[in-house]
């Protein structure tokens, strides 16, 4: 459950995303308005190519909408230039892809680390939460191999660790389960309900699985770019 702020932490009013592809246009996201308060666990869901991902891209700073507004903490990100949006995406922003988008050529510890050094944080204080973290998701024995020589579910737990590294309000998560078994994607699972309340981390998360829905604060439906359901369990 939401941790009772009553200010929403990301503010969505209008929000439109269209593509434009010669000469012909594809409208991804209509006239979405959405609150998302501190401490929410919001399940994104819908067919491919209802919006989710989109819309998940636009409210972490990956991409810029063609109209309407986002407010982040009282941010508007919407605008914002391309200096604030670094800092948006590397001070409150952790994200977790499908494909997990290791880095290959660095071991387990070097990409957790990584967001980190980019953000000039002490080096030992980043390798000591590495460590807690690896720790925590039981990867110690993991941080000096590479993404190769890793399992799907593994690869995984090393993404979360990347995402929590810089302590970030707010935990993306696009299709985290998609390119697992169920197994993992279960445990997978219940580490986003830790991150969001034990770590008390805010978490968007986009997907077709049902696996998250029973730890869902919010469900949204997305049909053809538009908001069609919003179901609250509290």
């Amino acid at each position: 459950m939401a941790f009772g702020i009553t200010e929403p932490l990301i503010l969505a009013r209008q929000l439109t995303r269209v593509y434009h592809m010669g000469e012909s246009s594809v409208v991804a996201l209509q006239d979405i308005n959405l609150d998302i308060h501190e401490g929410d666990f919001v399940v994104l869901k819908g067919e491919s190519g209802s919006g989710k991902s989109t819309l998940l891209s636009l409210l972490a700073g990956l991409d810029r909408p063609t109209g309407g507004s986002i407010k982040v903490a009282g941010r508007d990100i919407g605008h914002a230039g391309a200096d604030e949006m670094t800092l948006y995406r590397r001070e409150m922003v952790g994200m977790v892809f499908q494909s997990f988008n290791l880095m290959p050529t660095l071991n387990v510890m070097e990409n957790i680390c990584l967001p980190a050094y980019l953000a000039n944080r002490p080096r030992s204080q980043v390798e000591a939460r590495a460590n807690e973290l690896l720790e925590w998701l039981q990867l110690g024995h993991r941080r000096h191999h590479l993404p190769a020589q890793l399992s799907g579910g593994e690869m995984q737990r090393v993404a979360i660790a990347r995402a929590l590294i810089n302590e970030p309000r707010i935990i993306f998560a696009d299709e985290p389960t998609g390119n697992l078994d169920s197994h993992n994607g279960e445990i997978v699972v219940e580490l986003l309900r830790e991150m969001n309340q034990e770590l008390h981390r805010t978490l968007v998360l986009a997907t077709h699985s049902q696996m998250a829905d029973p730890l869902a604060t919010v469900i949204v439906t997305l049909r053809d770019g538009s908001i069609v359901d919003r179901t609250c369990s509290n």
